[in-house]
């Protein structure tokens, strides 16, 4: 499928891009200088999220207590500029804070510049730092990426390889939006100075005291995000891209559910599970630039974000609502097999059911087919992770709840359905047959796998026959080889590109220089 780009807009981002790398310099002396005066400092940048038709998100962090300002135009010189006077960034919050954008145009580029005022009486404000982005129009074609796992298996910001280089890679593409699928920062993952990798090389990484140590008290969690943010290649990155945040496990901790036992684990003086998903979850809140559910539940993170008539996203939390990892082999469904939970399931069929988008985009921060094993001293695992149960049977445990789901989807003949999704740190596009499943009752799609943006690398994953799945593209590292560090190259993003004339969606997956390995495009029935 051809790429389109919008050369106007092409030629604005690289005049703004030129202009700000020239002053780079003048910043960081700025930056200093500000240090010294008292002023705000802006160290962790702005990041756009939940771009939705006539809104968007804009967060950003201060360093001292603070309000947040905003001024935006649709032109880079900011003329006829307005400006909002933003919430109040406070110890409570870490000092972060977010402003929705709303009654903005489609169509059009939308320039954003961001500061802080201090609370004294001298009202001291920051330096500005300024983003960029494009509203969805009618006339536009549609492209984002997605991908996630960042900052795992304690491979850091390696300054000397070029940072977390996938972020520029995913820039360059010029999408509208970005999907992190889960795993935004590793809680658990200490970070050392250096690590060994493959081939007898040595990874060194920024370090910070946050990252030291498993995340256990609020600080430590909020830290992990503060560090992805000293990486280059991200803040350049979150300026340009809205975004679309999920979570998965290693923002809390690996494979969690509010049954999870640390009593064995030394690294943690905390035990109780809970507690830590309580400050997790504020952590998480605070630095993701998602819109806010309402009170009915406020740390809510499944969500639908429409794109007009060519693309609904919907936004799963496979990880909040969630049963004990057992054996999954439950053959009727009980509190065990809960995976995405009644209330999200019956959500997620309503809106599947009244979508009038062409396609439907299913955020998933975990496969469905892919055996995701939570005990590895046991072959067969007595645990599972994620809905397969390495049976190759008819649905069993947490497949019962997908079941019943792919069953919906099948009878209320819901077209155009794709999942996308990350977690197991390689890039493989599978497709599920029902004439091949052991539970059959569905209609065929596809799901694709991206991922990871900058930690090990691993896989492949064997796969579950109970829906079906056909593994029609991968790639991961050797055989008997795990772990890569990002010398190897094996991180990966994805691609969607839906063309507005034809229809067709088409998934490229792309590797750590945007390089495509695998392509495929599905016309719009």
């Amino acid at each position: 499928m051809p790429r389109v780009v919008n050369n106007h807009r092409t030629f604005q981002k690289t005049i703004c891009f030129k202009t700000l790398i020239a002053a780079l310099p003048l910043l960081m002396s700025l930056t200093v200088d500000a240090a010294t005066s008292g002023v705000p400092l802006m160290e962790q940048g702005i990041q756009i999220g939940d771009l939705a038709p006539g809104r968007a998100m804009v967060w950003s962090r201060s360093d001292r207590p603070s309000r947040m300002m905003i001024e935006y135009a649709y032109n880079d010189q900011f003329t006829n500029a307005i400006t909002i006077r933003g919430p109040y960034a406070l110890e409570g919050n870490d000092f972060t804070a977010r402003q929705d954008l709303v009654g903005l145009p489609c169509g059009k580029d939308v320039y954003v510049k961001v500061w802080f005022e201090d609370l004294t009486n001298t009202r001291n404000k920051s330096e500005p730092v300024i983003g960029h982005f494009h509203t969805i129009g009618k006339h536009d074609d549609i492209r984002f990426v997605w991908g996630g796992d960042t900052a795992g298996q304690g491979w850091g910001i390696n300054e000397s390889f070029g940072g977390m280089k996938i972020y520029e890679a995913m820039r360059k593409v010029e999408p509208l939006f970005f999907i992190q699928s889960g795993d935004n920062v590793y809680s658990d993952g200490p970070i050392e100075k250096t690590k060994p990798a493959e081939n007898n090389q040595i990874w060194t990484n920024l370090v910070t005291p946050e990252v030291s140590k498993v995340a256990e008290t609020l600080d430590e969690f909020r830290g992990r995000y503060k560090y992805n943010l000293l990486d280059e290649n991200l803040r350049r990155f979150n300026a340009e891209v809205p975004q679309i945040w999920q979570w998965d496990d290693h923002e809390v901790v690996n494979n969690w559910s509010d049954s999870k036992d640390l009593n064995s684990d030394i690294r943690y003086t905390v035990k109780d599970v809970p507690l830590l998903i309580a400050r997790a979850a504020k952590a998480f809140h605070e630095y993701a630039p998602l819109r806010p559910h309402n009170a009915e539940e406020s740390e809510r993170i499944y969500r639908k974000i429409s794109y007009g008539k060519l693309l609904d996203v919907f936004v799963l939390d496979m990880r909040s609502y969630r049963g004990p990892n057992t054996a999954n082999l439950q053959t009727q469904e009980s509190n065990e097999t809960v995976f995405l939970g009644e209330t999200q399931l019956t959500w997620l069929k309503n809106e599947l059911k009244n979508s009038k988008a062409v396609w439907k985009v299913i955020s998933a921060d975990m496969p469905i087919g892919l055996n995701i094993s939570d005990d590895f001293d046991h072959n067969p695992p007595q645990r599972w992770e994620a809905i397969a149960n390495g049976n190759n049977g008819p649905a069993a445990g947490r497949e019962l709840e997908i079941a019943r789901l792919l069953k919906f989807i099948k009878h209320k003949h819901i077209k155009n359905l794709v999942w996308l999704t990350a977690d197991v740190h390689y890039a493989a596009a599978h497709y599920y047959d029902p004439a091949k499943a052991q539970t059959k009752n569905f209609t065929p799609f596809w799901e694709f796998v991206a991922g990871p943006l900058n930690a090990g690398s691993f896989g492949p994953n064997t796969t579950d026959a109970t829906f079906g799945p056909q593994v029609v593209f991968f790639k991961a590292p050797p055989t008997g080889q795990s772990n890569l560090s990002p010398f190897a190259g094996l991180q990966f993003f994805g691609e969607v590109n839906i063309d507005k004339k034809n229809q067709a969606l088409t998934v490229d997956l792309k590797d750590i220089d945007g390089g495509a390995v695998f392509s495929k495009t599905l016309p719009a029935e």
